[in-house]
């Protein structure tokens, strides 16, 4: 009887760690995969100030992922965007798309950010396309 009772409880533990198991990999599984397409239709209202246009109040954006920031030649930055020595990665746009003041401080755009981890997932994914 009592290696009955130690065979169910090792049965009992191999199922309660399988069954997490199967938890952990169908959550992981149903993450939500960043939405490029919906990122330009939020990445709209960044375009009311980043545009091409040579009078645009922001940088342009075009090829923003993966460029240094700050080093657009013909775009006139504030003294604390031109100090910061970083390439605009997925943690760098993740950061200053959601507190830009944080990421750097002193800068100039006006700009409080975004709350919804989503919406900087899929504004992140239209970027790395916009070439």
């Amino acid at each position: 009887m009592h290696s009955t009772k130690i065979g169910a409880t090792l049965i009992a533990r191999l199922v309660n760690t399988l069954t997490a198991a199967l938890v952990i990999l169908l959550g992981t599984s149903a993450a939500r995969a960043a939405d490029a397409g919906r990122g330009k239709v939020i990445f709209q209202t960044c375009a009311a100030c980043h545009s091409e246009k040579a009078d645009a109040i922001g940088p342009n954006l075009r090829g923003v992922y993966g460029r240094k920031a700050g080093s657009l030649e013909d775009f006139r930055y504030s003294n604390a965007m031109k100090r910061a020595n970083f390439v605009w990665d997925e943690d760098n746009l993740r950061a200053y798309l959601k507190d830009p003041q944080a990421k750097v401080k002193g800068n100039r755009m006006p700009f409080a950010g975004l709350t919804s981890d989503m919406d900087i997932d899929d504004v992140i994914a239209y970027l790395k396309g916009y070439k």
